[in-house]
């Protein structure tokens, strides 16, 4: 059990109950998810709470996370898209901590079940096409529709476009769940390879173990960048989605 590597994703239940035959359990995938939202609040009240001139560590931390998923949103959905600047921000943020707890051993990876980024996608393509609609009316439609296109393939078009933009949920929900999921199966793959050699050849099992650890140690550095990488993909990706909703016709 220590060395399978599909058992860190397993949900477990810490506080079971049932309520009317409702499973409302708080498991450790809730644990983290708390977690996760106390310790980015608690970060972001902290470091701003005594704000100054000349800002500390902490205070240019969150300034800098500030910063850069506004320039993220005006470059892709313009001034009027900062409306939306609490939901992306909130996103990125939370799947970043969250992802970067998954680095932790005996920690638990909340991105790696579908469910929760799968549920995220939805609200985010919710979002577009609910403002969408009340914003442009029966315009968002033209999202469908480019500028341009010859009369006699506008039906053909039109049946990609709307097959791509309700493809938009399953490709960013899948694309940050398969990511951190393969990621953290092949660090814990190669982590056991170096265990196993331990323990079955002893002393000489730890120069056997050098490449294992060697890439263990490789596959845990470039985790962290692909953590920070899921998140601004997903924030990116957000904010062009946003900018449809906002721009139909452009």
């Amino acid at each position: 059990m220590a060395n399978d590597p599909i058992h860190q994703f397993q949900i477990t239940k810490l506080i079971p109950l049932e309520v009317g035959g409702v499973d409302l359990s708080f498991t450790n995938s809730a644990l983290f998810m708390t977690l996760t939202v106390a310790l980015t609040a608690g970060f972001l009240i902290l470091s701003t709470n005594g704000r100054g001139l000349i800002p500390g560590r902490l205070q240019s931390i969150s300034e800098m996370c500030f910063e850069f998923v506004a320039n993220l949103l005006r470059d892709s959905a313009g001034s009027e898209g900062m409306k939306f600047f609490p939901m992306v921000f909130s996103l990125f943020m939370f799947i970043l901590v969250s992802n970067l707890f998954g680095m932790f051993p005996y920690f638990f990876t909340v991105m790696t079940h579908i469910i929760i980024t799968a549920a995220f996608a939805i609200m985010v393509i919710g979002t577009v096409i609910i403002y969408g609609l009340m914003k442009n009316g029966f315009g968002f439609f033209k999202l469908f529709v480019p500028q341009g296109v010859p009369g006699v393939l506008v039906p053909v078009i039109v049946f990609i476009e709307v097959l791509s933009f309700v493809s938009r949920p399953i490709s960013l929900s899948v694309r940050l769940f398969a990511n951190m999921l393969a990621g953290h199966i092949t660090l814990k793959v190669f982590a056991g390879f170096a265990v196993s050699m331990i323990g079955a050849f002893g002393a000489g099992g730890f120069a056997l173990a050098i490449l294992p650890i060697a890439f263990t140690v490789a596959l845990t550095a470039l985790e962290f960048l692909v953590a920070f990488l899921q998140a601004y993909v997903f924030a990116i990706l957000t904010c062009m989605y946003l900018n449809d909703a906002i721009h139909p016709s452009h």
